[in-house]
């Protein structure tokens, strides 16, 4: 019977989403940004500053005419990085010689990942009168998945084990113009932690008894040209 139920279900949202696609117009193009990221830590054993890095991909856009409510989906590449200071005062085994230092980690070898991203939100887009066909204004949120690529890379204290998952929930506003340009900016909040665990560099134990987490959050700007 629940088998039964979940094809009938399946059914349901293939046949609403059919209708909505004769209903609605279909958009596609390409898309390219910035973001800024930096994590969250849950103990004051590590801490990260503001970094930089880019994301690039291809987009579809969907919109019920005249209500103006729609949805859009991305697969993105993004490169992210993050600059993260080690306090290894207090940490239980410590390293030798690192007793109550903070190591940061140098410039030229920053924390980075590469990711494909997978963004998808509902969007509503306001219809101003006279202006309509040149600017529409539309506010966007939904959850973006991201798969690490980079899986053995670790930083430069080889003390940082991460998850190859992480997800964001998004939430934003942006500007279309002339039908075609939507240029947009969002605020990703980390929903899991992207690090397992926090080791030390020299003997492979857990540098905390307590749970270790660090959310990913960050700041995406974009643009995208729909065809």
């Amino acid at each position: 019977m629940l088998n039964i139920n979940k094809f009938a279900l399946a059914a349901l949202l293939v046949a609403g989403s059919a209708g909505l696609a004769q209903a609605g117009q279909f958009s596609f193009g390409v898309k390219a940004g910035l973001n800024v990221n930096k994590l969250k830590f849950n103990q004051d054993i590590a801490s990260a500053s503001n970094s930089c890095g880019w994301t690039a991909g291809v987009m579809a856009d969907f919109t019920v005419p005249i209500i103006g409510i729609g949805a859009d989906v991305s697969l993105m590449y993004s490169r992210m990085n993050n600059a993260s200071d080690v306090n290894y005062s207090g940490l239980q085994p410590l390293p030798p010689a690192l007793d109550g230092t903070t190591v940061a980690t140098p410039t030229d070898n920053i924390y980075g990942k590469n990711f494909i991203e997978i963004p998808v939100n509902i969007k509503y887009k306001f219809t101003i009168p006279v202006v309509a066909s040149i600017i529409k204004p539309y506010v966007f949120t939904g959850p973006q998945f991201g798969l690490r690529l980079d899986k053995n890379v670790k930083d430069v204290l080889h003390n940082i084990e991460s998850r190859t998952f992480q997800m964001n929930w998004n939430i934003g506003l942006g500007v279309e113009l002339i039908g075609h340009l939507q240029v947009g900016a969002s605020y990703g909040i980390g929903c899991n932690s992207v690090v397992k665990s926090l080791v030390t560099s020299t003997t492979g134990i857990n540098a905390s008894d307590e749970p270790y987490k660090v959310k990913n959050n960050y700041w995406t700007v974009t643009a995208a040209w729909l065809f």
